[in-house]
């Protein structure tokens, strides 16, 4: 199984290690999909992570090595450079899309404009992705 994990989640992952999100990340180091990233998700998670709002609660170290390990041990591809043919109510979530799109990944999210479009795009909620792992051979 192949995935592109939305910065909100893997940000959820460090504020709840014991949640569903953490759980998503941990399947992950255990090998049970392949992640995909791309320089803009990058670039989202590591401004996301510098917010005061986050910091506040987010050690820099903590926040600098899940943006290392992204980058050493997943999948990191370009972004594409055309629009997704599916679009989010919120422009700002398109990229995700493309990445996922172009990755041909289930895209892991929980925001509810890119949750609504689960019927046109393979979109999960981290528990929904979690029990669709579960349902997979080997895992």
């Amino acid at each position: 199984m192949r995935a592109v994990l939305d910065p909100n989640v893997l940000i959820s992952a460090l504020l709840t290690p014991h949640g569903k999100p953490a759980q998503v990340v941990r399947s992950w180091l255990a090998g049970a999909f392949e992640l995909f990233v791309s320089e803009s998700l990058l670039a989202e998670l590591q401004r996301a992570l510098g917010y005061p709002k986050l910091r506040a609660l987010i050690e820099a170290t903590e926040a600098q090595e899940l943006l290392d390990l992204l980058r050493r041990d997943a999948e990191v591809i370009d972004d594409p450079d055309d629009p997704p043919a599916i679009r989010s109510p919120d422009p700002d979530d398109d990229y995700l899309i493309a990445l996922a799109m172009s990755a041909r990944a289930a895209l892991v999210s929980g925001d509810g404009h890119l949750l609504g479009l689960g019927t046109r795009l393979p979109v999960y909620a981290p528990a929904e992705f979690l029990a669709l792992l579960a349902q997979e051979p080997g895992v």
